[in-house]
């Protein structure tokens, strides 16, 4: 786990689509059930790995750092595992990494190539030590579910991808340079990613990532199925590599088990093991060896995340199912506007089953409202997105949540709130005024001597609401003289309206300029200098 930088990542979309309303619906991410139950994983097998990896430690200089050859040897180490295993398995080289390292992508080709069910977890160590605990635990956890999925080969409704990560531990680097370097329809295609930093601490808590409900919500079903308690992860908050993935909008949730922080009276009371110690007290340092490790929260952690992957990616044989739509996926409003979105649900698998919707991701201030709050699947619900004037300008990337009995599914929606960035336009043709139409710019128009009439100048405007859009022309002296709209100004229906400038004999020869603004979207733009003599 990185140790800089302990702060609640931002839920910033990437992924924002224009304003307006979405032409299609997005398929949500999915939660699968009733599927086939997931294997054990072998704990022998996960150590074998993690002893693998000490000992790569001990042949380079007692680490396994991004910048040096313990995490070359301990990348081709996991990549001939897989490679081995069956796995399309591809290396990126992170530019802006330490040492130009690489990140380790394994993908299981089978299931659904346009649903993606991401595992992932940083393989870098600090260069104090070999780093088995932080992050040879979540590493070697990974990879044996990777190859138990191989060798058991079950039928997948969606395709599962891999990722190791390089240098985590200078700033999340090489899961960053992973997820800029995707396309926008490639992060959509992922619908879940699940990180893993630290799952076998000595002095073991028991951590699963809250980011998104429905996704803790699988694990929680796992640990309460064995008797244990879980509580959600504020220590790992952006500080390993799932923030890059939420950062972009994707549905992030994992395991952890205690990095510094302290394990309190009542933790330890709830779990076992010294309170007042810390989770892990050889994080970061040359201690965190084999015998660091406990057996206990690396054999449960690795079986939660089998159970979690079987959930999601393994394809469902039997019981009731639905899909989750929105309609639009984005919108646009200013600090004290509402938005609606229509939450679609269909049947896709057996009868109609109770549906209840929730929220989660909205910015300081504004509140989701659902009506209605529970639907049969198969009908729809209009979510009411309400900000208020003290709801900061910016994008948040709202995840609307659908429960069931058995079944979960969430869909991302991007609202933005306040102004959409500005463009400028200088001299065109045509200038858009907030995409719903355009002004023309006018016609040159001189005047000699001293004119007892003013000289007019016309211009046609095509526009929704005349109050949004501002008209001025500006002097050469820089005085700028407003543009009245002649004719009805009502703000009712898309319509072309005239405006006339009155230029008197006031007005100073030289070059004038239309000045365009629109007051909804922020839009500014000059049109058609031109020379005016008087």
């Amino acid at each position: 786990m990185k140790w800089a930088n302990k702060f609640k990542a931002a839920s910033v979309a990437g992924l924002v689509l224009a304003l307006g309303i979405a032409t299609a619906p997005v398929t949500a991410a999915t939660t699968a059930t009733a599927t086939a139950a997931a294997p054990d994983i072998s704990l022998a097998n996960v150590r074998a790995h993690l002893t693998q990896l000490e000992n790569i430690a001990k042949q380079n200089g007692g680490n396994r750092a991004a910048s040096g050859g313990g995490y070359a040897a301990s990348v081709s180490y996991v990549e001939g595992k897989l490679r081995d295993a069956g796995y399309t398995v591809s290396k990126q080289t992170c530019t802006s990494c330490a040492g130009q390292s690489q990140n380790l992508i394994a993908e299981w080709p089978q299931g659904d190539a346009s649903q993606v069910i991401m595992l992932g977890s940083h393989l870098d160590s600090v260069s104090a030590g070999p780093g088995i605990n932080d992050n040879g635990s979540g590493s070697a956890a990974i990879l044996e579910v990777a190859l138990t999925l191989a060798q058991t080969n079950p039928a997948m409704a969606k395709r599962v991808r891999f990722g190791w990560w390089a240098d985590e531990e200078s700033g999340l680097k090489g899961s960053k340079f992973y997820v800029n370097s995707l396309s926008s329809a490639e992060r959509t295609k992922i619908k879940t990613y699940l990180n893993f930093d630290m799952i076998a601490s000595s002095n073991w808590g028991n951590f699963v990532y809250d980011d998104v409900a429905s996704i803790k919500a699988v694990f929680d079903e796992y640990f309460q199925s064995i008797g244990v308690p879980t509580e959600g992860d504020s220590e790992g908050d952006g500080r390993s590599d799932h923030a890059s993935f939420k950062s972009a909008g994707i549905p992030v949730g994992g395991l952890a088990t205690g990095a510094g922080d302290v394990k309190s009276a009542a933790q330890a009371q709830k779990w076992g093991g010294t309170a007042g110690s810390a989770f892990d007290n050889c994080y970061h340092r040359a201690c965190d060896t084999l015998s660091n490790l406990k057996d206990v929260p690396m054999d449960r952690n690795s079986d939660a995340i089998a159970y979690a992957l079987w959930k999601l990616a393994v394809t469902t044989t039997t019981g009731n199912d639905y899909s989750l739509s929105l309609s639009p996926t984005s919108s646009t409003v200013q600090s004290g506007q509402s938005t609606q979105v229509t939450v679609g649900t269909t049947v896709t698998q057996g009868s109609a089953q109770s549906v209840t919707l929730s929220a989660s991701g909205l910015p300081a201030g504004a509140t989701a409202t659902f009506s209605p709050a529970t639907v049969q699947a198969g009908a729809s619900s209009t979510l009411t997105v309400a900000t208020s004037a003290s709801t900061p300008n910016g994008t948040s990337q709202l995840t609307i949540a659908a429960d069931a009995a058995n079944t979960d599914h969430t869909a991302q929606f991007a609202l933005t709130v306040g102004a959409s960035g500005g463009r400028t336009y200088t001299n065109d043709t045509d200038f858009a005024i907030n995409d719903f139409g355009t002004v023309r710019s006018p016609v040159s128009s001189t005047a000699s001597g001293n004119a007892v009439s003013p000289v007019k100048v016309t211009i046609t405007a095509a526009h929704t609401c005349a109050e949004d859009l501002r008209i001025s022309l500006l002097a050469p002296d820089g005085t700028s003289y407003p543009v009245k709209a002649t004719g009805s100004t009502a703000c009712t229906s898309f319509g072309t309206r005239n405006y006339s400038v009155p230029v008197t004999n006031e007005a100073a020869s030289g070059t004038w300029t239309l000045v365009l603004y629109d007051a909804y979207s922020q839009d500014t733009g000059t049109l058609s200098s031109w020379t005016l003599t008087v």
